[in-house]
């Protein structure tokens, strides 16, 4: 069985347990976690997650991260000039961080996310070098009611997460779900 398969199985088992109505935003946070070289097929079978999670009687909307960076970079008035001397981008990612809670907001507003909602986030890999996920997720966890999950490519271990095996990871009070490990 592929280890995508078998993340997917976890996940169905997870979500499929009784959530508590009390819990903290960072309690309500789900990494599912698999080696970056299974991004494609995560994305291919991302809608089998979402039939697990509509099996267990709840909704599910899907957050695209991957372009986030390139459409919040094109509309910069001076983006050409940040093509020519890319170290001053920097300078610039507290914006880019607000781009993404304003759109993440219009997102969850839009597809009218509830507390009986998964809101699923995909494409975090396109944030490395830029922002970290754990900043990102910190802004995001508070604005979901119902559970947020981050399909994350990279690695788990002794509660620590490192987004693409890059760099250093960080310690993280989310609900790990891995191909190779139950909860």
């Amino acid at each position: 069985m592929s280890k995508i398969k078998r993340l997917i199985q976890s996940y169905s088992k997870h979500i499929s347990i009784p959530w508590r109505e009390d819990a903290a935003a960072a309690q309500r946070v789900i990494f599912c976690v698999y080696n970056e070289t299974e991004e494609l097929r995560l994305r291919a079978r991302v809608d089998e997650f979402e039939l697990a999670t509509r099996q267990a009687g709840h909704g599910w909307a899907l957050f695209d991260l991957t372009d986030t960076f390139a459409v919040w970079l094109a509309s910069q008035k001076y983006a050409h000039s940040y093509f020519r001397k890319p170290n001053l981008l920097f300078t610039l990612m507290p914006k880019y961080m607000d781009y993404i809670v304003d759109t993440f907001e219009h997102f969850l507003a839009e597809t009218q996310s509830d507390e009986n909602t998964v809101v699923a986030i995909q494409g975090v890999g396109a944030l490395f070098g830029f922002l970290k996920v754990k900043e990102v997720v910190e802004e995001l966890a508070p604005k979901v009611t119902g559970r947020l999950v981050i399909f994350f490519p990279g690695s788990y271990e002794n509660n620590n997460y490192r987004l693409l095996d890059g760099y250093d990871g960080w310690n993280y009070l989310a609900v790990p779900i891995t191909a190779d490990k139950e909860i």
